[in-house]
């Protein structure tokens, strides 16, 4: 895992940020009393809450497992993430109303330029540092950091599209391009919330992640052993950054209790090797059954009632299932 020091770095860094845009933006408001700039300002107040909610999560995910928390902190990333998401949705839908509200009476926007200057600054910044944070988040497995960086993406977006509604005006002097860009940007910031929101759910909920699932399928087909007759009722959970995988292998049902445990040791040993986070896995060996001579090849097998006839691939619909597997032809 990576060092406590350097996530905390970056969150500290996102923190640092924040604060300091969202002081800027208000500024350019108070300058162009514009209801774009208005929203991206209202918009950034929420990036130094949720940047200090990420940092503190990040400090709790890095705590070690203890008795009341066998599995570690890790989905405190995900709960900080759902926090960010809520507050997103709130002020979008908040967003929204005023935007509609200010197209119904609007009002004259001052200095435009002066605006255009200061937003176009805070875009760049949030554009470096949140792809800091979205690569360093990924390198090192932190959703909450990925989802900070994300976040800073979006309010890039948001000083961009204040920006271009700020120039309109400038060139055409209809206040409603600066409305109209309040309203565009409300509906932005409530499907960004949401999305946000939902990651954080399927996360807290256990939602299985599918592209971890075959990655861990791919390596033990690409590397099976004669012995490990089939694996099924494959479970893998990510807490934080570290992952937990639960599987049943079918085993000769003639191994000793050590070459049982050999084996399980062998399998959990290797799936571990396969990634760059730390990897917590449990192997429940399953005796085989004389239903399975016809797609094991172990060699030299002492009480093999049938010949072998074909292997069949590990995939992902038959190993997450909670049943051993069989040839279509014993089924007929």
């Amino acid at each position: 895992m990576v060092s406590l020091p350097l996530k905390t770095r970056y969150g500290l860094l996102s923190l640092v940020v924040s604060v300091v845009l969202v002081a800027i933006k208000f500024y350019a408001y108070l300058l162009t009393r514009s209801q774009a700039v208005l929203t991206d300002a209202l918009e950034s107040i929420i990036n130094v809450v949720t940047s200090g909610f990420a940092l503190y999560s990040i400090y709790l995910a890095s705590l070690p497992k203890d008795e009341n928390h066998p599995y570690g902190h890790g989905k405190i990333e995900y709960l900080s993430i759902g926090f960010e998401g809520a507050l997103i949705l709130t002020a979008g839908v908040y967003i929204f109303r005023s935007a509609i509200l200010s197209l119904l009476d609007p009002h004259a926007v001052e200095r435009p330029d002066w605006g255009m200057a200061l937003l176009a600054f805070t875009a760049v910044v949030n554009l470096v540092v949140g792809f800091l944070l979205v690569r360093a988040g990924r390198q090192h497995n932190s959703v909450a950091l990925v989802g900070d960086g994300q976040h800073l993406y979006m309010d890039s977006v948001s000083t961009l599209v204040s920006c271009a509604a700020l120039l309109l005006v400038l060139f055409t002097g209809n206040v409603l391009f600066d409305s109209g860009a309040a309203l565009v940007l409300g509906v932005f910031i409530v499907v960004n919330g949401y999305r946000m929101l939902r990651r954080s759910i399927g996360g807290l909920m256990d939602e299985s992640d599918v592209k971890t699932v075959k990655q861990v399928i791919s390596e033990l087909q690409a590397h099976r052993q004669p012995s490990w007759i089939d694996v099924h009722n494959l479970r893998v959970l990510r807490y934080g950054a570290d992952l937990h995988v639960d599987c049943h292998v079918t085993m000769p049902y003639y191994f000793t209790l050590d070459e049982t445990h050999g084996q399980v040791h062998r399998i959990e040993e290797f799936v571990a090797s396969k990634f760059d986070v730390e990897v917590e896995m449990f192997v429940h060996a399953d005796p085989c059954t004389f239903a399975a001579c016809s797609h094991c090849h172990m060699p030299d097998c002492p009480v093999r009632q049938h010949p072998f006839s074909q292997e069949i691939p590990w995939t992902l619909a038959n190993t997450v299932k909670n049943e051993r597997h069989q040839l279509l032809l014993e089924e007929e």
